[in-house]
Parts: C-alpha cells; sequence; structure tokens
C-alpha cells in the first residue's frame, strides 16, 4: 500500500518542496547524498525571510535543466525571477504562487490548458485577484520556453479577460480644492501628539509635486534638494531605468518644503517625513510603510468627523489630483515620471474633458 506523505505544518505551506520553517528562518532539507553541493550540511540555512532565502537558493543551485510539473517549474521562477522585483511585490507574489501551487502544482508542465485557467478564475470570488495570479503563471510559462523545458507557451494569445468583474478598473475620485482647503484646517489634537502638522506637509508637498508615496517617504533634504530643484529617482522604476526626476524649485514648491522642514518632530533626521525619533517610514527590506498607513487612516477618520469632508479619499488619491490639475497630458506625464501617456491618462487624469 502505498504511503500517504505526511502533512505539512501550517508554517510551512507555501515553501517549496523540502524548505521549512525553524528557529526564526528557513532551511532547506538536503537529499542525501548531496550534502557536497550545499557546504557538507544535512539541513541548510537559506535565509531569514522568504526573499533572502530565494536568493540564496538561486545563487547554490546549479542550472535545473528541465521541470516536469508546474510546481516544480513555478519553484524555479520563484528562485529566479521574483527576487529581482521590489520587496512587496516579492511578498505578495510568493503568497499568490503558493495558492497556484496548491491548485496546479501536481500537474505537468505540458498538461495545463486555457480550460483550466478560465476554471480556476470561475471559481474564484475575487476575480481581480485572481487575474493577477495567472498573470503570474503566464510570465512562468514564458520563462518555460526561454529555459527550454517546452517549445511553445499553451497560454500565449489564449486568456482574455472580457467580462466587467475580471478587469480591474481605475479609481475615479478626484479630490475637490474645497476639500484640501478643508484638509489644512484640521488642528493638531490638545496634547500635541499626533501627526496632523507632519501629514498636512506631507499633502501639501504631494500637490505640487505628484510624487509617489514611496518617493516621497525617501526624500532626504541633504541629498534631494539641490539647486535647481529636487531630485529623485522613482523608486518602482529605478531598477529597470535609473532615470532622475528633477522637480525645478516654484514658489510654491519651496514653501511646502520648508513647512515640512518645520514640523519635523526630529530636527536632525536625515528624513524629511520622519517617526519621532527620527527614522524613516520605509521598511527597506518589505518595501512596505505600515506606520505611516495607519496614520494616514487616523488622519483620514479625524478628517470625516471634524471638517466638511464625507467622502474618504486616499494619499494615492492626492496624487491623482496633481495629475489631474496639470494643464495638460504631457505636463501630467512628466509629473507622474511615467514613460508613456497612456498609463497617465488611464489612472491619474480623473477630471472629465470640457469641450
Amino acid at each position: 500500500m502505498r504511503t500517504m506523505p505526511k502533512p505539512r505544518k501550517p508554517e510551512n505551506k507555501g515553501l517549496p518542496e523540502r524548505w521549512s520553517k525553524r528557529h526564526g528562518a528557513i532551511y532547506y532539507s538536503v537529499p542525501t547524498g548531496l550534502e557536497y553541493k550545499w557546504d557538507g550540511k544535512q539541513l541548510f540555512r537559506l535565509g531569514k525571510t522568504a526573499a533572502e532565502a530565494h536568493k540564496a537558493w538561486s545563487e547554490k543551485l546549479e542550472g535545473v535543466e528541465t521541470s516536469k510539473t508546474i510546481g516544480q517549474l513555478l519553484d524555479r521562477y520563484s528562485h529566479e525571477v521574483i527576487p529581482k522585483k521590489a520587496p512587496k511585490t516579492q511578498g505578495e507574489q510568493i503568497r499568490q504562487i503558493a495558492k497556484l501551487r496548491a491548485i496546479f502544482g501536481h500537474m505537468g508542465i505540458d498538461e495545463i490548458t486555457p480550460q483550466d485557467i478560465y476554471q480556476y478564475i470561475d471559481k474564484k470570488e475575487a476575480k481581480v485577484s485572481a487575474k493577477r495570479e495567472i498573470s503570474i503563471i503566464k510570465h512562468a510559462y514564458t520563462k518555460a520556453v526561454r529555459w527550454g523545458f517546452i517549445t511553445k507557451n499553451p497560454l500565449k494569445g489564449e486568456i482574455r479577460f472580457d467580462e466587467e468583474s475580471e478587469r480591474e478598473t481605475p479609481r475615479t475620485r478626484y479630490v475637490e480644492d474645497w476639500e484640501v482647503d478643508e484638509l489644512h484646517t484640521l488642528l493638531p489634537t490638545r496634547d500635541g501628539n499626533d501627526s496632523t502638522l507632519m501629514l498636512q506637509a506631507y499633502a501639501w508637498l504631494k500637490e505640487v509635486t505628484g510624487m509617489a508615496k514611496g518617493d516621497m517617504l525617501r526624500l532626504r533634504p541633504a541629498h534631494d534638494f539641490k539647486d535647481d530643484g529636487i531630485h529623485i529617482n522613482r523608486h518602482k522604476i529605478a531598477k529597470k531605468t535609473n532615470k532622475e526626476t528633477v522637480y525645478e524649485w516654484t514658489t510654491e514648491r519651496r514653501a511646502a518644503v520648508d513647512y515640512a522642514l518645520s514640523v519635523r518632530p526630529v530636527d536632525i533626521s536625515p528624513w524629511l517625513f520622519c517617526t519621532k525619533r527620527g527614522k524613516g517610514y520605509i521598511n527597506e527590506e518589505k518595501g512596505t510603510c505600515s506606520g505611516f498607513d495607519s496614520m494616514w487612516q487616523r488622519f483620514m477618520k479625524r478628517l470625516l468627523e471634524e471638517t466638511k469632508i464625507t467622502e474618504r479619499f486616499t494619499e494615492h488619491d492626492l496624487r491623482a489630483k496633481a495629475s489631474s490639475d496639470a494643464p495638460d497630458d504631457e505636463s501630467a506625464r512628466k509629473m507622474m515620471s511615467h514613460s508613456s501617456v497612456a498609463m497617465t491618462r488611464r489612472v491619474y487624469r480623473r477630471k472629465p474633458e470640457v469641450i
């Protein structure tokens, strides 16, 4: 009688085969006879985080020549492709791959059909999330062709997202001028132990630059503020193009920066927007800023309770407002640091066209 494999522990679900979490890190259980390839160890420490583990695995792996199952293909994709992406994207896609592996992992790499993909989508309530997961497996199959596992991608050009529920609809919330005025009327709490002034400074600078949240929270006055303006390397695209954007000084931009500097909780912090201990808000390892996000939610709650604002908006909606208020599409594109105007028009230009 065939022995069923032992079920994986909850903390190890979603990890590649022979990986496990132990003592606050991720380890690889080396197959018998292959210890010489893994520094003579039976249990090889890959790293503390999933990103570190995949990077270590990729460096150690010696040319896997073929993948027999989709699970093995997804493993190689995890090891070689995901570590090259932004930390936040890595975390999201590792979770998405775990879902894909649970359904398709046992299948042969040449067994999948477009019908399998459509059935996967149909069974998912969150259609947009399903679309993102399918995008990963489609890209993995594109890589499989490049790696020589298959000669043709069976999914290329075969998957269509036509239904409204399957399409990702851009936000349309436009923040009106009077709402911005209301935002700046909010007073700090009586004890003064809140972030009201800093968030108002943050909103002001975003209004006059349109910078993305990740770029604004990485601003360092001594490094990024120069004679001709504010210099940034878009964090999302820096690894691809290393293209620098300069926001030239205007009276409004200088005033916004001066105000942000004046309300910092720590004057000597290297960051323009910092915590009460002078630290930055970005967790570079994970690519997240959960502390800042929580602070914004509390700020918005107060705006709804204490001002005339009745509809919630995100700090990203303020970025869209800056784009929407630009005189033309090309000016908006430059402000958003986009490579093409199509994305600017579709997502960030939210005012109705006046004919």
